[in-house]
């Protein structure tokens, strides 16, 4: 593996703060302790990545008070319910509200964690150490936190942005392949929302993200957190060009509630959600089917699900993308292509044309 370290920068006035990407981080404590200055750390983990990776956090912290909790793992756990225990730890050992939360996982360990460190004493500072290759080039980046409700994906959270990311590749090491191709997915949306050069890339590099090549994984990660970086810097709360990394997010969220958290990971629906868009996008005539099918194909490059759940009607995708955050006025805004690597935000679309996509109907 390539021994050289990156850094990206999330440029947010005082609320700026580092992306780290290099191998055996977690081991550096004077790279933990640049960005972990408190004397109080609550670490949040889960029950798969704590062995794994607690013990050495632990020893590189060296003599701070740290207290950890491992929740169970999977999306059902991303609610208000598992907050509680978290809550709890702190509490019991009178964390105050210069502690520090330190959120050691994958994207729903992020998310719950940075809530918890939104909402603990009014919000206190915490850390991203993301160790699944989706967190690593998304969700640990640009400050969304929350959880999910039973009637909606991330309907409860806040903007908090950490003071650090963490992204130590050894970690994907031990990622399970499914787990591997659910980030691509990510790694793809990035492409066709606005990095067409990335297209390119991606093409003839797939196989060897898929090998876990790390110089490969390197390149994914950096290239993928300089757009989000740039992304979030010119709209940090999402009142405009943010949305954009929302490409596939409003069919996927539907698959993802309509099947019940956990059935379908994160990535594979939004594999699924980004072909919808794009034949979505083609059946209006702003992409050439040809575009489309180049949309779909890099998706199963990366042995992602290319259509949704045969058993989701229409109806029952439009209940819960009715849902989505980005909606105004009861509009239904989507994020779909004028070309490749180059996405919009509109509700300007005619109906037939989302239920044709939705129904399965709309490809030549």
């Amino acid at each position: 593996m390539r021994r050289e370290r990156r850094e990206v920068r999330v440029d947010l006035n005082e609320r700026s703060y580092p992306i780290h990407i290099g191998v055996d981080l977690l081991k550096d404590a004077g790279l933990l302790a640049q960005s972990i200055t408190a004397r109080q750390v609550m670490v949040v983990s889960n029950e798969t990545v704590a062995p794994l990776y607690l013990p050495a956090l632990k020893a590189a912290l060296g003599d701070r008070q740290v207290a950890a909790v491992s929740l169970p793992d999977g999306e059902q756990e991303k609610s208000l319910e598992s907050m509680l225990p978290v809550f709890d730890e702190m509490l019991v050992n009178g964390f105050g509200r210069d502690c520090q939360v330190i959120a050691l996982g994958g994207g729903v360990i992020g998310d719950l964690a940075g809530f918890v460190a939104a909402t603990y004493q009014r919000g206190v500072a915490f850390i991203q150490i993301p160790t699944t290759l989706l967190a690593m080039v998304d969700s640990s980046v640009g400050g969304k936190t929350g959880v999910n409700h039973p009637r909606g994906k991330n309907m409860i959270g806040a903007f908090h942005q950490p003071q650090a990311v963490i992204a130590d590749l050894t970690v994907l090491e031990t990622l399970p392949d499914r787990e591997l191709r659910a980030g691509l997915a990510e790694v793809v949306k990035y492409a066709l929302l606005g990095d067409a050069g990335f297209i390119d890339w991606l093409e003839a590099h797939m196989d060897e993200a898929l090998a876990r090549d790390p110089g490969v994984l390197a390149d994914i990660v950096e290239r993928c957190c300089a757009n989000k970086a740039a992304i979030v810097a010119a709209d940090e709360r999402e009142s405009g060009e943010r949305a954009l990394l929302n490409l596939g997010h409003t069919f996927g969220h539907a698959i993802e509630a309509a099947r019940g958290y956990g059935d379908w990971l994160h990535g594979e629906a939004i594999a699924a959600g980004m072909c919808m868009a794009a034949r979505m996008s083609a059946g209006l005539g702003w992409i050439s089917p040809a575009d489309r099918d180049r949309a779909v194909a890099l998706v199963a490059s990366a042995g992602l699900p290319t259509e949704p759940p045969t058993d989701i009607s229409a109806s029952r995708f439009r209940e819960f993308m009715r849902r989505d955050k980005k909606n105004r006025d009861g509009a239904l805004r989507l994020v779909l292509l004028r070309g490749l690597g180059d996405a919009v935000v509109t509700a300007d679309y005619p109906e037939s044309a989302l239920t044709a996509t939705l129904e399965g109907s709309d490809d030549d």
